[in-house]
Order: structure tokens, then sequence, then C-alpha cells
């Protein structure tokens, strides 16, 4: 996990440098940061009870996320309602950054 969790902060820092570097030109740099969604990569993760279990304890709202919720947040950030939007890393992940990991109350 550490090589995926490196990379990820890479593209963290990467959108907000592009985005400083390229404003200025009219060019809106973003990223989108999901949690679990359904999609062929996670489909063992699917099967796995205790760990979507796991994953339950924290999410805010229903679940796992469907592609159609990120494709959503994309749709949005390259449409000109998103036009004074720039360096953002935006969380698609039912609530779960905004755990502190303890288990639900």
């Amino acid at each position: 996990m550490a090589a995926y969790n490196a990379a990820k902060g890479g593209v963290v820092n990467l959108t907000r440098a592009m985005a400083l570097d390229h404003g200025k030109d009219g060019v809106r740099v973003n990223s989108v940061c999901p949690s679990l969604t359904r999609t062929d990569m996670t489909e063992k993760m699917m099967g796995d009870e205790k760990l979507l279990a796991k994953f339950s304890e924290r999410f805010a709202l229903a679940g796992p996320g469907e592609p159609e919720d990120v494709a959503a947040v994309i749709a949005f950030l390259a449409s000109e309602d998103a036009r004074f939007v720039t360096g953002v890393n935006l969380p698609v992940d039912g609530g779960i950054s905004a755990s502190n990991g303890q288990p639900p109350q």
C-alpha cells in the first residue's frame, strides 16, 4: 500500500502545483479522490464481508460508491458551474474522510 499511497499524495500535490502554474492561462486543474467504489478493481473487496463491515463503520452515507457517483463529480468539475474551482482535491467518499476513525456512536 505504501507505493499506492505515495502515488496518491503525488497526485494531490501535482494538482495544487499545476493549478497555480496554469491558472493564469485559464486552465483549471482539480482531482477527485474517491473512496471504495464498485469497479472491476474492487470486485474482490466487495466480496469480503469483514472488510466491508470495517468500511461501513466509517461511511457517513450508505456505503460503497458507484462509478456514476464519481462520474457526476467529474462532470461538475469539468462544467462551467465549476469555473472558479481550481487546485481542489475533492473527496468523493461517502463521508469517510469526515470520520476520525472511531466506531459509530
